[in-house]
């Protein structure tokens, strides 16, 4: 019964990337990037405030800002991990070894992600401590923890997901990169570009009074702000800006529930659309 639901692929992956020194010195990295930014903002802090304590509003600011940094980090570093999975197994021609063993195409693809996000899960889980801290100064509750947890859980995999499709469908790994991070400053850049310029259009129709004449656009401008991680990040911190947001576009339904459905439908194209093309792009490589 065990032996259905193993994945030789994802066991091979995961001994091979936490037994890399690669890996280790790059969540090397990673903490040392959290721990400076820690460090930083205590001193700052407390040098600013005069009396050697954290206030809880100053507890719940280290919270967002390194709320905020963790979500960068994560969204820089996910592709990097996802979008050369399939790619560079082509490049070094191991790809139709792998293809000719009795793993399915389901199996190598969820390998491939799972690896990738069970490193990522480490990265997050390894930076807990310098959460700690934010709850020993207070200011922050741990349903606000937890959510924000999920939340950056669904955009790593979603993210995986994007970049394991582009590693499937195209032949360079430089490409792939390229593809993956493209999206990610679709998702983060260009979402926010088009959400201030659909408000800008809305605010200059209202202005001329010419409102009914136009289109309305608020719900194309709540669509790509609902989609955006930042957006969602932001409200997740502060909830009154999440309801201004509402106010102003005139939309009820909360941004967390357009950015799951989303996010879910893109992981689960991305992942049909890379174990559809797997098996195909090596037939059209003989």
């Amino acid at each position: 019964m065990m032996e259905r639901f193993s994945n030789p692929v994802l066991l091979k992956e995961l001994k091979l990337r936490f037994r890399a020194f690669k890996s280790f010195s790059g969540l090397m990295f990673y903490l040392a990037v959290l721990c400076i930014f820690v460090a930083g903002f205590l001193l700052i802090y407390t040098q600013f405030s005069g009396t050697g304590f954290f206030k809880p509003s100053d507890s719940f600011t280290m919270f967002a800002v390194l709320s905020i940094l963790q979500m960068g980090l994560v969204m820089f570093i996910t592709p990097g991990l996802t979008a050369g999975a399939i790619s560079t197994e082509r490049e070094k021609q191991t790809l139709n070894i792998l293809l000719t063993t009795t793993q399915s195409s389901t199996q190598i693809i969820l390998g491939k992600l799972a690896s990738s996000v069970a490193f990522l899960i480490l990265m997050l889980v390894a930076g807990l401590p310098l959460y700690s801290l934010v709850f020993l100064f207070g200011g922050v509750s741990p349903s606000q923890f937890i959510i924000i947890f999920l939340f950056y859980f669904l955009t790593l995999i979603a993210i995986g997901s994007i970049g394991i499709m582009f590693s499937t469908i195209t032949k360079k790994t430089i490409v792939s990169m390229i593809a993956t991070y493209g999206a990610m400053i679709f998702l983060g850049g260009i979402t926010a570009f088009f959400f201030f310029i659909g408000m800008s259009m809305e605010q200059m129709a209202v202005h001329s009074g010419n409102l009914q004449n136009v289109t309305p656009f608020s719900p194309i401008t709540y669509f790509w702000v609902s989609i955006n991680p930042g957006a969602l990040l932001i409200t997740t911190l502060y909830p009154e800006m999440g309801n201004a947001l509402e106010s102003v576009v005139g939309i009820s339904l909360p941004i967390w529930i357009v950015y799951l459905i989303f996010y879910i439908l893109i992981t689960i194209i991305c992942l049909f659309i890379a174990i559809r093309k797997l098996r195909a792009n090596m037939k059209t490589n003989r």
